[in-house]
């Protein structure tokens, strides 16, 4: 049962600001090596920056031209893990790269790059199913592009590359393991909480100020010797709370992405696109098409993708694969956040050259004031390594032994199932009575947790009924992410603990439908139900 009074009676190791996929990853961490975690969010989990992604893990094979080649290597190191401790929601996608007359790179330059890339990543099949083994690159000349992606335009095409990287299904749904196993671990997660400043003692942090949004919540503070800033867009926001000037230097970079009818075959497109790139990835039999990157200098509270921002990525899309012809109202969808970036060089008229590194700072060392760390920066695809970073700063403040951590062999709670096809074949084999698409649905969304969906559905058959004709999504995972999710709003349950609204506006039944169900266990009345149904509506209203 959610009550902050309750948690304010505790005292704490760690007190996490933030629950995007970097404060759930330090939790994670910092649980399971034993120390007393509190973590809070404003909003929901993964509800800002953490879902605006291309839904992509990937090594980062652009960040060679910058000579990051630390950060690469990371990043496939851990792109790696996250396919071996999340199978379900981690998996290959084939990435098509042509090459046209006039390109920055050149094929040879291409070559010399990808074959970089392979080395890096000499560990990535070290993995026990081998569907999720990744091949090396492979060169394509000009024919063979167009065999691959017959919408391609052939004109001034010099060649190409086929090579793998992998796809989240839905970054929502694994930010939500790690908080799963950090809970596991007897973190203390709570949502709808939100940090409003630091409570201290002379210069030194020693908790913070946390305001409930939801009724009978409250004002209450956290205690723990050491605070971490994990709240991403507005971590500097977090810091001048404080008081004082501090080191931190942190740039926006609005990055918005849509989703439209399905564009090309079960490959992904990776399309040069002046100074940067594109993607037209297959997501959920349409196309997700993304990312915008520049510098975003508003509020970040304020942020919004507009009319304009739409139109001019449907416009560049066009341009740069002419044979998509899309229109406006091809957009089925549209989202976006604020990707935080270190800056260490000033403001640029855009943010796509600025490094995606992460940068952990000990404000005790910075700006004279102990028992507060920012981690600030980073991305998808590192966020463990980063908070592992974080928990042995953590652990030296504290004057803790440094004790390893044990996230790199640690499989999410729904990842233990090994191999993926095996899996759902085993759910095909003891639930013969149910549709195989729905046990194959609940198998990639739920994994080894997918048990406890179908416990839902055999005491109640109703709940396994699609909430909407033509998508997989059931009843019963409404009720599940209100019971044992911590879905809070209808929004939480149908943008993030399953993927109702992830493709638009699902329509008022099954908004209603769903409304009913969560209604149960959050005790709504009728006219709740309607409130709750309206505020979702609203997020597919027209953008200005």
């Amino acid at each position: 049962m959610r009550s902050l009074a309750r948690l304010a009676q505790r005292t704490y190791d760690l007190v996490i600001l933030g629950g995007g996929i970097t404060g759930a990853c330090v939790a994670r961490d910092a649980a399971l090596r034993g120390l007393r975690v509190a973590l809070v969010e404003k909003r929901d989990f993964c509800s800002a920056t953490s879902a605006a992604s291309s839904k992509l893990i990937h090594g980062g094979l652009r960040y060679l031209k910058n000579f990051e080649f630390g950060l690469v290597r990371e990043s496939l190191r851990e792109r790696r893990l996250w396919e071996l401790h999340a199978p379900h929601l981690v998996y290959p996608l084939p990435m098509l790269l042509p090459i046209y007359a006039g390109a920055a790179n050149s094929l040879a330059e291409m070559r010399v790059g990808l074959t970089l890339y392979d080395l890096l990543a000499w560990d990535r099949n070290r993995l026990p199913d081998p569907a999720q083994r990744l091949p090396a690159h492979r060169g394509l000349r000009p024919a063979e592009v167009l065999a691959t992606e017959p919408s391609l335009p052939a004109e001034g095409l010099k060649g190409g590359a086929l090579l793998y990287d992998c796809q989240m299904f839905s970054p929502e749904r694994l930010e939500l393991e790690v908080l799963l196993s950090a809970a596991a671990a007897g973190a203390e997660v709570v949502n709808y909480a939100e940090a409003v400043g630091f409570v201290r003692e002379g210069a030194r942090v020693v908790g913070a100020k946390v305001e409930g949004r939801l009724p009978g919540d409250g004002f209450v503070e956290l205690r723990a010797p050491v605070v971490v800033n994990a709240t991403g867009p507005w971590a500097d926001l977090m810091l001048e709370t404080l008081g004082q000037q501090q080191h931190a230097h942190l740039v926006r970079s609005k990055g918005i992405h849509i989703i439209t009818r399905k564009l090309t075959r079960e490959v992904a497109l990776m399309m040069a696109a002046g100074t940067g790139h594109f993607f037209v990835l297959p997501w959920r039999d349409h196309a997700l098409i993304g990312t915008t990157d520049e510098v975003y200098a508003g509020h970040p509270d304020a942020f919004r993708v507009t009319e304009a921002d739409i139109t001019g990525l449907v416009a560049t899309v066009n341009k740069y694969y002419p044979a998509a012809e899309l229109r406006r109202e091809d957009v089925l969808h549209s989202y976006g956040g604020m990707r935080p970036l270190v800056d260490d060089d000033g403001p640029k008229s855009g943010s796509y050259q600025k490094s995606r590194r992460a940068e952990v700072c000990d404000h005790g060392k910075t700006d004279g004031v102990p028992g507060l760390i920012s981690a600030i920066g980073g991305k998808w695809t590192t966020s463990r390594a980063l908070a592992e970073k974080v928990v042995d700063l953590a652990l030296r403040l504290l004057g803790r032994p440094r004790t390893p951590g044990s996230t790199h062999c640690t499989p999410l709670p729904g990842g233990a199932i090994g191999n993926f096809r095996a899996h759902v074949e085993g759910l095909q084999a003891r639930h013969p009575t149910l549709p195989p698409s729905l046990l194959q649905h609940l198998g990639r969304n739920y994994g080894a947790r997918a048990g406890e969906v179908l416990a839902l559905i055999h005491a109640d058959p109703t709940l396994g009924a699609p909430l909407r004709p033509g998508l997989p999504e059931v009843g019963a995972e409404i009720v599940h992410g209100a019971r044992a999710e911590w879905a809070v709003e209808l929004g939480d349950a149908v943008l993030r603990r399953t993927g109702l609204g992830q493709l638009g506006d699902p329509g008022l039944r099954a908004l209603e439908s769903a409304a009913r169900l969560m209604g149960g266990p959050r005790g709504w009345d009728r006219a709740e139900q309607v409130r709750q149904v309206d505020r979702v509506l609203d997020r597919y209203a027209s953008p200005a």
